[in-house]
């Protein structure tokens, strides 16, 4: 299944992220920021993907939570590409007969099995350049 994302830029570091069906996320790097900076977004991934994975195996052992946030903070090299090094991601919830157990098992089963950007982190990506001239836009 390929996913498909279109990136504008807005001027200064500032871009807006679309899907194919339209959706949009503000990417923003400037001084005055509208959004959130490229790694914090690919924090932000990292923790609504596992959470996703962590509400629905609870919800199937029938344990389901009533409150659930997720703390995650990245760690970064101080070389360039200054990539994190790494990464801590804090359950915190609560809910009638919610264990730490349970609530470490399933997030364990995220991390290791269900999370596509967990194990995007942990693997080699082949990533491939392309260049294309963009159409001359007429003054107006």
């Amino acid at each position: 299944m390929k996913k498909t994302m279109h990136v504008t830029w807005l001027g200064e570091q500032r871009y807006v992220a679309q899907n194919e069906t339209g959706q949009q996320v503000i990417i923003d790097n400037s001084e005055l920021k509208l959004g959130v900076g490229p790694m914090e977004a690919l924090l932000s991934a990292l923790a609504t993907c596992t959470a996703y994975d962590v509400v629905q195996v609870m919800n199937k052992r029938r344990t389901p939570l009533q409150t659930y946030r997720i703390e995650v903070e990245g760690e970064r090299a101080e070389e360039h590409p200054r990539r994190y090094t790494t990464i801590t991601v804090r359950h915190i919830a609560s809910g009638k007969g919610v264990t730490e157990e349970q609530l470490s098992k399933a997030a364990h089963l995220s991390h290791e099995k269900y999370c596509s950007v967990a194990a995007s982190l942990n693997s080699e990506i082949v990533v491939e350049t392309v260049l294309e001239q963009a159409a001359e836009v007429a003054a107006g």
